[in-house]
């Protein structure tokens, strides 16, 4: 974990320093944000209302909440109504050849992003990612999408929002509360009482938030990195009682205690910043006898160069039957 996050949601003692020299710079931030959000208020600046419904996806602080999830299961739920989705993401990281770029079997993160891909190859949904989210969406209305689903742009006020979702980590939950960048908040904690929902991951929902649901993730098999195979979760600790582990998200110690939570005896763990781009280097301390285990998201990166020892942990999230019918109902509503 890097220093400032440390100093965000562990209390280093770093605080005492960083803190008030970036409080400066965090009220900057809260002044042009402030003023971005009144002029889409007072009509200065416009949104864009879409031909077809739109579900924003979104958090008010920095990565590692659970969104890609949430959207997966938002695609899923969609289908299940008759619908057919679309996801828009801003593509983080990746060097496409155009944008609005089209993500496709063939497309790897280099070109579109970890999460796009990620997506796409879990799903089997259009998605198409671009700085400009509209021209996205537009894209993928032309291919024949009738809902689309936006991975974060909660931020990006040009696109109107039909529905509008902010997750929540249940875990860090705020960290010291303070915006970027002496805190992890792009916006303040009031923003929950504006949104449609709020989704509290890991965590029983707090009351204070507009509809808040509770979310957990759950793994019931192991994937091959290099091959696809599945092997059923508990088949393969006993077929493979230490593991190595790595993790390159937002909130790497969430995944390395879901191993922890499933019972897997993890031998050796390391964690890379959000988004990071592997290389055969980044492995070479491991052990190559011993069963490696990363992220769904981290070996979308790998697959160029994975070895068979490679293992990633997918993970659905998964609601009670009551937010998952408050979830129906408001799909529903948008049409």
């Amino acid at each position: 974990m890097r220093l400032i996050e440390k100093v965000w949601f562990n209390s280093h003692p770093a605080k005492y320093l960083l803190v008030p020299l970036l409080l400066p710079l965090s009220g900057l931030f809260w002044l042009l944000s402030t003023l971005r959000r009144l002029s889409f208020k007072v009509g200065l600046a416009r949104s864009v209302k879409l031909t077809k419904p739109v579900i924003v996806v979104g958090n008010i602080g920095v990565g590692g909440n659970g969104k890609t999830p949430v959207v997966i299961y938002l695609v899923e739920l969609s289908r299940s109504l008759g619908l057919t989705p679309g996801v828009i993401s801003r593509g983080y990281g990746g060097q496409a050849p155009h944008y609005p770029y089209l993500v496709t079997a063939e497309s790897t993160a280099v070109e579109a992003g970890d999460e796009p891909v990620l997506i796409q190859q879990r799903c089997q949904v259009a998605v198409a990612v671009g700085s400009d989210r509209i021209a996205s969406a537009e894209l993928l209305i032309a291919q024949g999408c009738d809902i689309i689903i936006s991975d974060d742009g909660l931020q990006h006020y040009r696109l109107e929002r039909d529905l509008e979702l902010i997750v929540v980590d249940g875990q860090r939950l705020f960290g010291n509360g303070l915006l970027l960048p002496a805190g992890p908040l792009r916006e303040g904690q009031w923003r929950l009482s504006t949104s449609d929902l709020v989704i509290y991951n890991g965590k029983k929902a707090k009351k204070n938030a507009n509809q808040p649901l509770t979310m957990t993730l759950a793994a019931t098999e192991v994937a091959n990195v290099q091959s696809g195979q599945c092997i059923k979760l508990l088949d393969f600790i006993k077929l493979n009682p230490s593991v190595n582990a790595i993790a390159g998200i937002g909130a790497p110690q969430r995944f390395f205690d879901t191993l922890k939570t499933n019972k897997f005896n993890v031998k050796k763990q390391q964690s890379f910043v959000d988004h990071h781009s592997f290389t055969l280097a980044d492995f070479s301390d491991f052990d190559d006898t011993i069963a490696l285990i990363m992220t769904e998201k981290d070996a979308v990166k790998c697959q160029g160069f994975c070895q068979s020892h490679w293992w990633y942990l997918p993970v659905d999230a998964t609601f009670s039957d009551v937010d998952r019918a408050l979830l129906t109902d408001k799909i529903k509503a948008l049409l």
